[in-house]
């Protein structure tokens, strides 16, 4: 195989799609797309939302039977039936959603989407390889259950490279990784692709799209809108191609913060989960009018953090967290509530939406003054509530009644951020908020956050977007090993200081840190 696993300039095509049309009863997902993927090629499939670049990806996964069009691989007709025929073609796929049992320790969920010729022993042997050569920190032996949500996707990944694929099919496979890690996972792809792997690459990064991949096809509506390359367009470019404009720029106007609303006074816990993190003496202070972010790589504790903040464990001392002069360290999530904390999870099913509940109904998760008299629904108060929700975040679904499942990941976190802003919180505490959201929709999530602040709510924002914390935080955190460090106002923070505080360096000297930092 020569360098760019094409063994003559008459090699057909790795991947043509002709015409594939997928109809769903609310809505068209894909009509007559169109796509060609080379050998070697690294190919974007860019598009707002909803534009059917999912279920583009699962038609060719096999997860999703398209109604017209037709599928080349290697220039051969194929009809891709499930999953395991894609596989069998060398086609291999990291979800958005993760496709992970629970129930299964991490080396038992990859052994289950490989040749079962080799033993659990080899598999085990191989992520552990697979793991230190890509820098992806995952434990085998380690049930799925206790996995954060990044902890996940680093299972996803090393599952699909295990394969050994011919078409490598990633849909947003940084959201929840460091600067470091998606370099060390860059110059993995890019390595593939020069050995013949082809690669289909879902990003609303667009940096990332125009600094990795060699060919771009844009989606709007379900239906093919442009094909360049992106090393010769800008950020703004592929903005217009993919939402027909510019997404706004921010307003992070200087605001002076009142009075404390959520205080942590060395909060200690030990974990819950043997696989989990201890919480050490972690202190925090967020204040009426400001944005605190926390940065950090996922699984560092953040989690334990989050249920101790929310309510969802109450296992801290009634003093050591205090919600609007409450000490709330026993407080259940309802009585959190009543203080007016609202919180965002990063798990968007299963935890910030029921899943074959509709919209409609999922907003009785945080809002009680739609149940009446003798616990009766207000069904149409809750349905114009939706309405509006959907409207004002401009959520694309089928409607109030359309169960949370349904929707895209971006339309669905929309929903979800949107449910708990409209609440009017004193406190909002939320988790990953633009994860898998495109640009149009992440500047509006971004700028309702801080319209929140500025109208003198407290904001508490985990994120593992560096991007993001820059754009929304007044002041930052970053957690490490269960540790929080001291805060740094946004404009003392940089990318550096913040990466080498990622490994819990924020008490060694700077040339140490800096150091460590270049290393990693």
């Amino acid at each position: 195989m020569n360098s760019s696993g094409i063994s003559g300039a008459a090699a057909p095509p790795r991947l043509t799609l002709s015409g594939i049309t997928k109809r769903y009863p609310a809505v068209v997902a894909n009509s007559d797309v169109s796509l060609v993927v080379q050998p070697g090629e690294t190919h974007a499939v860019l598009g707002e939302n909803g534009a059917g670049k999912s279920t583009l990806m699962k038609i060719i996964y096999g997860a999703v039977k398209p109604d017209e069009g037709t599928v080349l691989f290697d220039g051969r007709p194929v009809q891709v039936r499930n999953p395991q025929e894609a596989r069998a073609l060398g086609i291999a796929m990291v979800f958005q959603h993760f496709s992970l049992f629970d129930t299964l320790t991490v080396a038992e969920n990859v052994w289950l989407g490989l040749d079962r010729s080799q033993s659990l022993a080899d598999v085990t042997r191989g992520i552990v390889a697979k793991a230190a050569e890509y820098g992806l920190d995952v434990d085998p032996a380690r049930p799925v259950h206790t996995l954060s949500v990044g902890e996940m996707q680093r299972v996803e990944i090393i599952r699909a490279l295990l394969a050994e694929p011919k078409v490598l099919i990633l849909d947003e496979p940084t959201s929840v990784l460091t600067p470091q890690a998606v370099e060390r996972l860059f110059v993995v792809l890019r390595q593939l692709a020069a050995e013949g792997c082809s690669i289909l690459y879902i990003s609303h990064k667009l940096h990332e799209i125009r600094a990795l991949c060699t060919a771009c096809t844009v989606l709007r509506g379900g239906k093919v809108t442009g094909v360049c390359n992106p090393a010769e367009e800008t950020n703004a470019s592929l903005s217009r191609l993919m939402i027909g404009a510019e997404p706004p720029a921010l307003q992070h106007r200087v605001n002076q913060p009142g009075a404390p609303v959520l205080r942590v006074r060395g909060l200690t816990l030990e974990r819950e989960s043997p696989f989990g993190t201890d919480l050490e003496g972690v202190d925090l202070e967020v204040r009426a009018g400001e944005v605190v972010g926390i940065a950090g790589v996922s699984g560092n504790g953040q989690r334990e953090l989050l249920y101790a903040l929310s309510g969802e464990d109450t296992r801290a001392a009634p003093e050591a967290i205090e919600v609007a002069g409450r000490a709330a360290g026993r407080m259940g999530p309802g009585a959190r509530r009543a203080l007016g904390l609202h919180f965002v999870p990063e798990e968007r099913l299963g935890r910030g939406a029921v899943p074959t509940l509709g919209l409609a109904h999922n907003l009785l998760l945080t809002r009680r003054d739609a149940v009446g008299t003798g616990g009766w629904l207000k069904l149409g108060a809750l349905e114009k509530h939706a309405q509006a929700i959907i409207a004002r975040f401009n959520v694309r679904t089928g409607g109030p009644h359309a169960a949370a499942r349904s929707l895209s990941g971006g339309n669905l976190q929309k929903f979800i951020v949107g449910r708990e802003i409209d609440a009017q919180p004193a406190l909002l505490i939320v988790s990953q908020p633009t994860w898998g959201v495109d640009v149009g929709a992440a500047a509006q999530i971004r700028g309702a956050i801080l319209a929140l602040r500025d109208a003198g709510c407290a904001v508490l924002v985990v994120s593992e977007e560096l991007d993001e914390l820059f754009e929304l935080s007044d002041r930052m955190h970053v957690m490490a090993k269960g540790r929080l460090s001291p805060p740094v106002a946004r404009a003392e923070a940089t990318v550096e200081r913040i990466g080498a505080w990622m490994s819990g360096l924020w008490d060694a000297p700077a040339a140490v840190a800096a150091e460590e930092a270049a290393a990693c």
